[in-house]
């Protein structure tokens, strides 16, 4: 009997960019060997949406009905937990926390920042296939790492992080959908970004690109 495909979970991944003279980077690092999921492979920060994510944080800005905000927050948050980098805004005064703080709001406290989900913009979702044992619908959202702060740590889930000149030959244990990615927010980096997120997905072992779906 045929096993039914796994559900997807959410999850999000963010694409930092930034500009050194006339090169742009992006910023990567990879899976270890030992990784459930993509392992040795080289990827974004990012991970699964878990239910905390729905929570605001301490000093957010942002217009509460903003879209995906879960999301941005998931993606924030393991970009922090991966990276050690935190995205935000500077902080305008400091706001009196409502009890206790999460690791990633004392982060942005030490930083003189506030969380800024608006300064993250979604270039593409991607849905993995449905043979995987492991699967996801994550959103890729691209932001400009000049509105970063914290110093780039390693860790366990990555390691060899660095950023990487876009100009550059990809790390050759790279993704296809993670080189897609790239491509989607170096366009809408440089104003040429479709006018909906494009949608990566799998029928049978063919890899297809649905534009002017709904980006849920």
């Amino acid at each position: 009997m045929e096993k039914k495909p796994v559900r997807p979970r959410d999850a999000a991944s963010l694409i930092l960019l930034r500009e050194r003279g006339s090169r742009l980077e992006v910023l990567l690092g990879r899976r270890g060997k030992g990784a459930r999921f993509m392992p040795g492979r080289y990827v974004f920060p990012g991970g699964r949406v878990i239910p905390e994510d729905a929570r605001c944080w301490a000093g957010e800005r942002g217009d509460p009905a903003l879209a995906f905000l879960a999301l941005k927050r998931a993606a924030l948050r393991e970009t922090f937990e991966e990276t050690g980098l935190v995205l935000g805004e500077t902080q305008r005064s400091a706001e009196r926390a409502r009890g206790a703080l999460t690791p990633i709001e004392e982060a942005y406290r030490a930083e003189g920042l506030a969380p800024a989900p608006a300064l993250l913009r979604l270039v593409g979702r991607a849905i993995t296939p449905t043979a995987s044992p492991i699967r996801f619908h994550a959103r890729f959202f691209l932001a400009d790492a000049r509105h970063a702060a914290g110093k780039l740590m390693p860790c366990e889930e990555l390691d060899d992080l660095l950023w990487h000149p876009i100009e550059d030959e990809p790390p050759a244990m790279m993704q296809n959908v993670t080189k897609f990615m790239l491509r989607c927010a170096v366009e809408a980096w440089r104003g040429a970004a479709p006018a909906s997120p494009p949608l990566y997905w799998h029928r049978g072992r063919r890899s297809l690109v649905r534009h002017g779906a709904a980006a849920r």
